[in-house]
């Protein structure tokens, strides 16, 4: 069973909600755009998508004579999937199609409904988020035998019938931050740890991570589970923190346990002696490298993540292939090269 969780906001419970989309990629690109993001919320300015598929007309299903493209996310709550969101957007605006997006919840009876809704509503492609690869797995295939492509995007599904999987190689990305905190920050001593045991894709980058720093020398400590939850999370490591005065290092698996750490780390009067490192850039991990306590984040490109899934869909909704996966980069964020990503913490 695959179990997974993230975050960020958008709709009500099992509500689709209709937005027209437009929107970001963090590769390299020849122009930017600041603008309102899928939540509402403005950006700072990211690159625009580059290599938009033309758009067929559908032959049936769609909205107003254009393509229709439902996306089922894992979660609304936190930056990260806005990202993802602002990059459907970005994509959708430039190729003239409709999008409809439905609020999973982390729950995997309210995305399993949401698919069965959107193929009835006449979606062309479907980019989901799963939660749960087995309890979504009979949805998904209803969609594919309605004739509907699926993208999943982020965590992959156990299941052929899905047409492409994008996203970051969890493992590869536990290794990457691995490697860089052996070389930058430590080759010995214990580190503590920050996941969300109830995710897979967490738990995955936990063990690379651990690999990785353990073949280098460096012992691991305490694991706390955040629970995939801020305010869990900072509880988690405050509790970490307490049971572990001497500790001097911390990894965290994810946005909510980073900032979860970030928070107990000043709670706690931990700023001077402890060391952080971690996934995905918020404003308060951006304030800990600054603060110098936080000493690297890898950052996914959720805007190109975004984008990716929806020039795939298009393709595929109109007749076209796409690779089995198409991979999105990561980068290491640290206080060398801060400013360079700060369109990911917005305005």
């Amino acid at each position: 069973m695959k179990i997974r969780n993230t975050v960020w906001p958008i709709a009500a419970v099992g509500v689709v909600v209709a937005l027209t989309l437009t929107g970001c990629d963090s590769r390299p690109a020849p122009s930017t755009t600041a603008g309102a993001s899928a939540s509402g919320s403005s950006t700072a300015s990211h690159p625009l998508p580059t290599d938009v598929p033309k758009a067929c007309k559908p032959t049936k299903g769609g909205s107003n004579g254009k393509l229709l493209i439902g996306v089922v996310e894992l979660s609304t709550q936190g930056s990260f999937f806005g990202q993802v969101d602002q990059g459907i957007q970005d994509v959708a605006d430039a190729a003239g199609v409709d999008v409809q997006i439905v609020d999973g919840k982390l729950d995997p009876q309210v995305q399993s409904d949401a698919v069965d809704n959107l193929v009835t509503k006449g979606i062309n492609v479907l980019l989901i988020d799963a939660i749960n690869s087995d309890a979504l797995a009979p949805s998904v295939d209803r969609a594919v035998a309605a004739g509907i492509p699926v993208v999943t995007f982020d965590g992959p599904m156990d299941d052929k019938k899905v047409s492409t999987f994008v996203g970051v190689s969890n493992a590869d990305g536990g290794k990457q931050l691995g490697d860089y905190f052996v070389k930058h920050v430590a080759r010995s001593g214990t580190i503590g740890e920050i996941s969300a045991l109830n995710s897979s894709i967490q738990i995955e980058r936990q063990k690379a991570f651990e690999s990785t720093v353990k073949a280098a020398g460096v012992k691991l400590g305490t694991v706390v589970d955040g629970q995939n939850d801020a305010s869990k999370a900072q509880t988690a490591a405050e509790n970490l923190f307490t049971g572990n005065p001497d500790l001097k290092y911390v990894y965290a698996t994810g946005l909510p346990a980073l900032d979860g750490a970030v928070a107990a780390a000043k709670s706690q009067n931990r700023t001077k002696d402890v060391q952080l490192v971690g996934w995905d850039l918020s404003v308060n991990s951006a304030q800990g490298i600054k603060d110098g306590f936080v000493k690297a984040v890898l950052q996914q490109d959720t805007f190109g993540e975004g984008q990716e899934a929806a020039k795939a869909g298009i393709t595929l909704a109109c007749g076209g292939t796409v690779p089995a996966t198409i991979p999105v980069p990561t980068h290491v964020v640290t206080a060398a090269n801060l400013d360079r990503y700060a369109y990911f913490l917005g305005d």
